[in-house]
């Protein structure tokens, strides 16, 4: 294995070297040692919330998540689509760096440290529900996007593999009620192949050739929730720290909501009431953990976060596809913030201030430094770069700037986010437009002209990150 270092390339990227994480007495730990829980929707917008202004939709656990916690004004996905973006959170690296390009692009390679590899060597027992979509989950049952199709093979890559003892995955997408059951076509991104009220070609997976066969009925999210909070149960009797990541499908197509939630929203259109509904189920879940988390007497001591993948499905808001962007420009797909600003919780009772409010920008990959530097694990010690920074100086106002920009790079669209100014390039980083994005949310007046020294100046950092990138798609990190 090669030892790449890169010190001072007008800002630095922290690349280490040794083989892994290790636990360091020199990074400040956290007395007691949290539970931790990545919560994540797909497709949910950075409008499609309840505390931050929606017209209609119901949030009322989520908005009590964020009022007991730190809310972040702006923060992002690491990429404008989901995979992508689930790497990033998983490893603290840009997907590009080992090869996740898109949504069924690439894997999670074994060369990579992730997060429930890492904290297992704390002594956690980890646990991973809900929505994968780092690699296939079967070799042998065709099924899902890629699963069992002998050219994906090499893209064979199960949580069970990558540090998670306990699984309840699918590969990629299902319809957020009666998961595996093909619904209505009006439900949205239905395969035409694939009869209403017959099997939606996607399973639950819990390990090596098992799949799930009870208890499919219904919500989603619900499904998720029945045995993610089990796993959490067992951890506290076995008194064992525990890292659970539950990732939900909803509000991805195809979005279909039970009677009850859709309840609430009776007054308006059809599939305003299916794709609110989805996301109030999803809130009565996490209200449901929350609520388990205090009746074990662990709730002090767990941290959560909660995001989403991207920005809403769609060209524009109508059928199923009514996720809100609140003004920003662009949805999925895009680098412009509508495809990347998304929502942004993170709760720590007592170690987190209620009522925090973040105006630093922050995204996906921050969430493995950050959970590396609570457990006190040095990754300066590793030998890769980073592209994440610890979240709880930033949370806790010890700092007022961010120290290293946000970089993007997807489908020929090129970002860089550095605190109060963008850059945005359609043509793959050739040539960039600069925003002030604290002034303009909507990317709307450019600022070349103006600033031409800032856009020089992040524009260089950009390319020198993608040089980075490029040298550990290449393998040299490892």
């Amino acid at each position: 294995m090669k030892l790449v270092k890169i010190c001072v390339v007008g800002i630095l990227f922290l690349v280490g070297c040794s083989e892994g994480p290790k636990k360091t007495k020199d990074i400040p730990q956290e007395e007691e040692t949290p539970n931790i829980i990545l919560l994540m929707a797909d497709d949910q917008g950075w409008g499609d919330m309840a505390y931050n202004g929606h017209p209609h939709l119901k949030t009322p656990n989520l908005d009590a998540m964020a009022a007991n916690g730190a809310v972040f004004e702006r923060f992002y996905a690491a990429s404008a689509v989901c995979s992508p973006t689930r790497g990033s959170v998983m490893t603290g690296r840009h997907p590009l760096r080992y090869g996740i390009c898109h949504a069924n692009c690439g894997h999670i390679k074994s060369e990579e440290v992730t997060l429930g590899e890492m904290v297992k060597t704390m002594g956690y027992t980890t646990g991973h529900f809900g929505k994968w979509h780092l690699g296939t989950l079967t070799r042998d049952t065709v099924e899902a996007n890629r699963g069992g199709r002998e050219k994906y093979d090499g893209d064979y890559a199960p949580p069970w593999d990558h540090g998670f003892d306990v699984s309840f995955v699918t590969e990629s997408k299902v319809p957020t009620w009666n998961p595996m059951i093909t619904p209505p076509q009006s439900s949205g991104d239905v395969n035409g192949k694939l009869k209403e009220g017959e099997p939606f070609n996607t399973s639950y997976w819990t390990g090596p050739g098992q799949m799930a066969s009870e208890n499919l009925e219904g919500d989603d999210s619900r499904v998720i929730m029945d045995r993610a909070i089990p796993f959490i149960e067992q951890a506290v009797e076995d008194k064992k720290p525990f890292l659970s990541i539950i990732w939900f499908h909803t509000p991805h197509l195809p979005v279909l909501a039970g009677e009850d939630d859709r309840a609430p929203y009776a007054h308006l259109s059809e599939d305003q009431k299916h794709y609110y509904g989805v996301i109030t189920a999803l809130d009565k879940q996490v209200g449901r953990l929350r609520d388990k988390l205090r009746e074990l007497g662990v709730a002090e001591n767990t941290l959560l976060f909660y995001t989403s993948d991207n920005g809403p499905e769609g060209k524009s808001v109508g059928g199923r596809t009514q996720g809100l962007t609140k003004g920003l420009k662009g949805r999925k797909r895009s680098l412009y913030d509508g495809g990347i600003r998304v929502p942004g919780i993170m709760e720590w009772p007592g170690k987190i201030s209620s009522g925090t409010t973040v105006d630093i920008p922050c995204f996906t990959s921050d969430y493995f430094p950050t959970i590396a530097n609570i457990l006190g694990i040095d990754l300066e010690q590793n030998k890769r770069p980073y592209d994440g920074v610890d979240l709880l100086p930033i949370v806790k106002g010890d700092v007022e700037r961010r120290t290293k920009p946000l970089a993007f790079d997807f489908q020929g669209q090129a970002a860089l986010i550095d605190n109060e100014y963008k850059i945005y390039s359609d043509d793959g980083g050739q040539n960039f437009t600069l925003y002030n994005i604290e002034k303009d949310a909507g990317e709307n007046t450019s600022l070349n002209n103006q600033q031409p020294q800032k856009l020089t100046e992040m524009t260089s950092f950009w390319r020198q990150w993608k040089t980075s990138q490029e040298n550990s798609a290449l393998g040299k990190d490892y």
